[in-house]
């Protein structure tokens, strides 16, 4: 049984699944920091001097009552809050991800579909003639169309 773990474990897909999956953590910090830090400030200014991370709701006044200058001194006084600042900027991370895997699948297809075989090989003398060729260069032999 440890034998076959062990054989399981080293198989290369599983190898290429858990590198994917820390280089998508570390990722996603990335465009955490990203948008918390770099581009909701900008958008935020622009709104008015909105720190979309403080955007909350507070359903239930905690220990000490509100108002609550910021998320974080609702959250120390025991407060209940809907925190839609932080969810804003969740969509905007996913959003983010999202276009960054589409780029990535994108070019991985456009890879994949240069490396298409333009030749194929002549049934009678093996040779190699170009894909659309419905006669080979090499023996003359009549070719299946493509």
């Amino acid at each position: 049984m440890l034998k076959d773990f062990r054989e399981f474990v080293v198989r290369g897909n599983v190898v290429d699944m858990a590198v994917g999956i820390i280089i998508g953590a570390a990722f996603g910090v990335i465009v955490k920091s990203l948008v918390s830090d770099v581009i909701m400030p900008p958008i935020g200014l622009l709104l008015g001097k909105v720190d979309f991370a403080n955007l909350f709701v507070v359903l239930r006044d905690g220990a000490t009552a509100g108002p609550y200058r910021s998320l974080a001194d609702a959250q120390a006084a025991g407060a209940v809050t809907i925190n839609y600042g932080t969810f804003i900027n969740t969509i905007v991370s996913f959003l983010i991800v999202s276009f960054a895997v589409y780029l990535l699948v994108r070019q991985i297809n456009r890879l994949r579909r240069e490396q298409e075989p333009a030749t194929k090989e002549c049934p009678y003398c093996l040779s190699s003639v170009p894909l659309k060729a419905v006669r080979c260069a090499h023996c003359t032999s009549e070719l299946a169309a493509p």
